[in-house]
């Protein structure tokens, strides 16, 4: 965290009293004092609007802990703050919170004008090992024309208190009853008695989309709501039919600020496709090598048959051994003659040999 010279101003002015608030659109003076309580360990996100004309100037985070502030655009180990001036507003994000975190602290603008700086809101944090009053999401999201709930959880002290429902950016709110919040959408806030109660927010519209608070007496939780247009809506719902969702809604131990794609989901979708992939592959290269070697053994087989019907290339040479030739006996004298020809041959005929 740095140090600034307008803590020298700021501090003097909340020990007098003298709380300066933002006027114009984003004046919630029935807001600037509040309780939030956090569960040790835990982490909260921390919405502060401030109005458009201050967009260009410095905004800042003072602890009265520490008299210490930190400007926007600084991410700590266990502190960011982060401005989002398309939104007009800048929050807080405080993680592995203490005991010693306990205490008042103050989103503030310098104007740049008189009065030179403005307390845009000064919630007061209580860290407890129960928190009196908790969500199990901070952040929700739904689609145009769908609904979404919310489940508040809060202590037996509690039981008796007033529930809400509240908008941070307008202030309004609404208790357990059916109301109407636009021409096509409705809040029903609905307790079931035993320290929870749920929100329940139907007809979606895409100016839903904010932050909100889960209130039940003077404790507030904040929860953030994303409202996705159809065409988002349906090109991720396309998606996932070929490639389930792993990003999930981030629960209250999360930081609302995360609720996209976290290195770790994006680390599960690469394990997953080798998890596919590595297998198909292992496969497709047995089947090749079984496929190789089959060919190989038919191969091996033709070579080691002879073949009956190939006809010998190249003239064939035939070569006979020795002939003998002897001339036969005549008969004798008295015997029947028998017609002949002058001379009786003896062939012999040696076996012949092929080259």
């Amino acid at each position: 965290m740095h140090m600034h010279s307008a803590v020298d101003m700021i501090y003097p002015l909340i020990l007098s009293g003298i709380l300066l608030h933002i006027t114009g659109v984003e004046c919630y003076t029935a807001w600037s004092n509040y309780t939030l309580t956090i569960k040790t360990g835990g982490s909260v996100t921390i919405p502060c609007h401030y109005d458009e004309k201050y967009t260009q100037q410095k905004k800042y985070w003072f602890s009265e802990i520490d008299k210490s502030n930190t400007f926007t655009n600084t991410t700590e180990e266990n502190l960011s703050v982060i401005d989002h001036p398309d939104q007009s507003l800048f929050t807080v994000t405080m993680r592995n919170l203490q005991n010693k975190h306990t205490g008042n602290y103050y989103c503030i603008v310098e104007t740049g004008e008189q009065p030179p700086i403005k307390i845009i809101y000064e919630p007061y944090l209580k860290i407890q090992s129960a928190p009196d009053v908790s969500v199990v999401s901070s952040s929700v999201s739904g689609h145009e024309g769908g609904d979404i709930s919310v489940q508040c959880l809060y202590n037996s002290g509690y039981k008796n208190k007033l529930k809400q429902w509240c908008r941070y950016k307008d202030q309004r709110c609404y208790k357990e009853k059916k109301t109407d919040t636009s021409q096509n959408s409705s809040v029903q806030i609905s307790d079931d008695g035993r320290r929870s109660f749920t929100v329940l927010m139907t007809g979606l519209r895409l100016t839903d989309s904010g932050w909100y608070y889960c209130s039940a007496g003077d404790q507030k939780v904040p929860v953030h709501l994303y409202v996705q247009s159809d065409n988002e809506y349906k090109a991720e719902s396309d998606n996932a039919v070929l490639f389930p969702s792993i990003c999930r809604n981030q629960t209250a131990s999360k930081d609302t600020e995360d609720n996209k794609c976290s290195p770790d989901d994006q680390m599960n979708w690469i394990f997953l496709l080798l998890y596919t992939a590595v297998p198909l592959l292992l496969l497709l290269m047995l089947v090749l090598v079984i496929w190789r070697l089959v060919q190989k053994h038919n191969g091996a087989l033709t070579k080691r048959e002879p073949d009956i019907c190939s006809v010998a290339e190249g003239p064939m040479t035939v070569t006979y051994d020795t002939v003998v030739f002897k001339k036969a006996k005549n008969h004798e004298p008295n015997q029947v003659s028998i017609s002949r020809s002058p001379e009786q041959v003896e062939v012999i005929y040696s076996t012949p040999k092929l080259h």
